[in-house]
């Protein structure tokens, strides 16, 4: 499973000496791309670590929208998703089958965990990326740093001390229904559900063609997201909507404002999705971040349900299909098919590339002014 690949350093090379040294870049006959790439990324990373009297001036706040309603007992889903996502990177799912008791149980859970002294922290959770606790080093000077968890959504913890049943219960839940939403979105853009189509061929295996990760912060909420800029791809990501409050989008057109209902899921749209869809897709950078009033200092848990690829996989983009989806007729003749598919493979907007190396890389050096997928454009 992806998150147990151990730490990314150890596929580093070695010098004489014993210290490490940056892996080589990836070959690419687009230098000036790349070092343009290069410059951008380490402008990004010295803004952000800018100390707060040289910080950059408060950014206006973002945009409200209201997420775009999906029914998921729909017999139209794939067609309501297509129209939903036709402009947005995001909508907000009802009519699911996740308990509302059961999501808040799940939330008291994951707060005990932040609660626990920091040997049991260790212990239960060691760290090996992307999994244990991250602690934002970094604080920006007005008491808003994080603390985040990742965990693994099949097995929360290898500690027989430590019992999560509704967390546990809660995650496979939120995974059933992502990857029902992978399947209805992959029918709605028109490319093949590459989780189902190398689904036969790992069941030999017993292995599992995705990875789903449960990702948990926590913070003051104060005049500004608690967001530390750090996060990890994904195909879809899910947060139940347990109360009604307001969260930032790190959207492909800026920061986006949006408040949806209690008991709904809020569904972003992630860079992998992206990447498939050849470029059809728009996506949100990390998840939905709490954004609070000055007048709210309230303790602030945020649950995250990420479905995302094994860590050994290559991303790139999936052959289109003739788009089929219910409510609607589909005219276009085999050749018509046959000559989009050649078209679009022609273009294609993105090149192939290795999630872990991709995921290290938005992980840790936080590009918040910067598209990382920049790189691997054609």
């Amino acid at each position: 499973m992806a998150s147990s690949a151990e730490d990314h350093h150890h596929h580093q090379p070695q010098t004489p000496y014993g210290s490490t040294v940056a892996p080589p870049s990836t070959p690419t006959t687009q230098a000036d791309r790349l070092s343009t790439s290069h410059a951008a990324d380490a402008l990004s990373r010295l803004i952000h670590r800018l100390p707060p009297t040289l910080s950059l001036p408060t950014r206006l706040a973002p945009p409200k929208t209201s997420p775009p309603i999906v029914s998921f007992s729909s017999q139209n889903l794939p067609y309501e998703i297509r129209s939903s996502s036709s402009k947005l990177s995001f909508f907000q799912l009802t009519n699911h089958s996740i308990p509302s008791q059961l999501a808040f149980s799940a939330e008291i859970e994951s707060l005990s965990l932040f609660n626990l002294p920091p040997d049991k922290k260790q212990q239960f959770f060691p760290r090996n990326w992307p999994l244990g606790f991250d602690e934002d080093e970094e604080d920006d000077g007005d008491g808003n740093s994080t603390v985040s968890l990742c965990l693994s959504a099949d097995c929360p913890t290898k500690s027989t001390e430590l019992d999560l049943p509704s967390l546990t219960e809660f995650s496979r839940a939120m995974e059933k229904v992502g990857l029902e939403i992978i399947e209805a979105l992959s029918r709605a853009v028109g490319f093949e559900n590459p989780l189902r189509s190398r689904e036969d061929e790992d069941k030999k295996s017993e292995s599992r063609p995705w990875s789903s990760l449960v990702w948990i912060s926590e913070g003051v909420a104060g005049n500004k997201p608690v967001f530390n800029g750090r996060f990890y791809p994904y195909i879809v990501a899910l947060q139940y909507q347990i109360r009604c409050r307001k969260y930032s989008l790190l959207a492909d057109s800026g920061w986006v404002s949006v408040s949806p209902q209690v008991d709904s899921v809020l569904v972003t749209i992630g860079d992998i999705a992206q990447v498939w869809s050849n470029g059809k897709l728009k996506k949100v950078r990390g998840t939905a971040v709490a954004s609070l009033g000055d007048e709210d200092k309230s303790r602030c848990i945020s649950m995250s349900l990420l479905v995302t690829l094994p860590l050994e996989s290559s991303i790139s983009p999936v052959l289109p299909l003739a788009i089929t989806v219910d409510g609607e007729d589909d005219n276009r003749t085999k050749a018509d098919n046959e000559n989009e598919v050649q078209s679009c493979d022609q273009k294609r907007v993105f090149q192939s590339f290795s999630l872990e190396d991709y995921a290290w890389r938005v992980y840790n050096e936080r590009l918040l002014f910067k598209d990382p997928l920049d790189r691997y454009r054609t």
